[in-house]
């Protein structure tokens, strides 16, 4: 069987960490940011690691 590709959405919006994971960008950055809180748009910038049961049918796309 040929190797199966990539989706390429799921190639953009997500990155595999050393350990197995997945990692991916927090939403609500990128407009109307006046209203929010510089607290809240710098806790924004960082990444979070994806749910378990979202893990899962990201993980198939990989």
């Amino acid at each position: 069987m040929p190797k199966l590709k990539t989706k390429s959405g799921s190639k953009k919006r997500f990155k595999r960490t050393s350990n197995g994971l997945i990692k991916k960008k927090h939403s609500c950055k990128n407009h109307l940011l006046t209203k929010k809180s510089k607290k809240r748009k710098r806790q924004l910038r960082k990444f979070s690691i994806l749910k378990h049961s979202d893990f899962k049918k990201v993980n198939k796309q990989f």
